[in-house]
């Protein structure tokens, strides 16, 4: 991987978001769906954007190049927008712990993944470009803006995902996958009588969408299959959590709750921890509690990797 190149990518592509975000009067990410299409053919470009996707195209960055210079356009827009916490992107430092947890915890070659709520499509691509398995990978995700970013993100990358518009809370006909992963959005979710069809649905007023989500995501998961969350760190402490707790003892057994650092995350209100799931396994594990303190320290992630590996042998993975 050339960063000389992801650096002069990433130049180019906020020059040209920032020379349509005014001349269309719109946000970050709207202009970098202008972008993208500019890129890819679509007419009506200017001279200036035509010069800078002329620059792009002489570069030949690799899949994994083009992701990172968008990353680095991701990281730009938390810092300088007041982004809603559902838009931000999954960072890399969790991206390729989620990635690790996935390959340790799959013996198959070929897996067929589902991600709710796929957000910007950064976490699909870091999974797809770097693992080494051959991957089936849809996302599925209900914001506008979002289905768009991520679509026109893999046109360019020219990537194997595929994103689908749906409420993933409403039931919709998917065929049964082998990993569910989900970076959750949190909240209400404000349809009660949806949510009331679910077993983790509170009795008064609206259901953590967190946990419908959670409950949801297990219909579309094969037996034995794995799903892999972030949640808020309270999540089995939390108001509602005594239902979600009673769902969990009939339908999966938690392998793994992982707490992640705080400076991971923009505020301490918005601290997640993952959470790894087995599907109505017959299986007693004991569950691996552990605290990751830092994700840049490669002595905290060898230790991870360490501590992990004798878990799984000890518990006959």
């Amino acid at each position: 991987m050339d960063f000389e190149k992801i650096e002069i990518a990433y130049n180019l592509l906020l020059e040209n978001c920032q020379w349509l975000e005014t001349k269309l009067q719109t946000n970050l990410y709207d202009a970098l769906i202008e972008q993208n299409a500019y890129y890819l053919g679509a007419e009506g470009a200017d001279d200036k954007v035509n010069r800078n996707n002329d620059k792009l195209q002489q570069l030949n960055l690799s899949k994994e190049e083009w992701r990172r210079s968008f990353q680095f356009l991701f990281i730009k827009a938390a810092k300088e927008h007041q982004l809603q916490a559902n838009h931000q992107f999954t960072p890399d430092s969790i991206g390729f712990i989620l990635l690790y947890l996935l390959e340790e915890l799959t013996d198959k070659d070929q897996l067929d993944i589902l991600e709710i709520g796929s957000g910007t499509g950064n976490l699909a691509e870091t999974i797809v470009n770097n693992t080494s398995k051959q991957i089936d990978y849809m996302g599925i995700e209900l914001d506008d803006l979002l289905i768009d970013l991520s679509a026109s993100i893999a046109d360019v990358l020219d990537s194997p995902v595929h994103f689908i518009q749906e409420d993933a809370v409403r039931p919709r006909i998917l065929k049964e996958s082998d990993v569910i992963i989900s970076d959750l959005p949190i909240g209400f979710y404000p349809n009660d009588e949806v949510a009331k069809r679910y077993e983790v649905a509170a009795a008064e007023g609206h259901t953590y969408a967190h946990h419908l989500l959670m409950e949801q995501s297990l219909k579309y998961l094969k037996k034995n299959g794995l799903a892999i969350f972030l949640a808020p760190i309270d999540l089995l402490t939390s108001q509602q959590s005594s239902l979600l707790k009673a769902w969990l003892q009939r339908n999966a057994a938690i392998l793994s709750v992982i707490s992640l650092p705080e400076t991971v995350f923009s505020h301490k209100s918005n601290m997640k921890s993952i959470f790894v799931l087995k599907k109505q396994t017959e299986q007693n594990f004991e569950t691996l509690v552990y605290p990751l303190t830092d994700l840049q320290n490669p002595e905290t992630l060898r230790n991870f990797m360490k501590n992990f590996k004798k878990w799984q042998e000890d518990n006959v993975f």
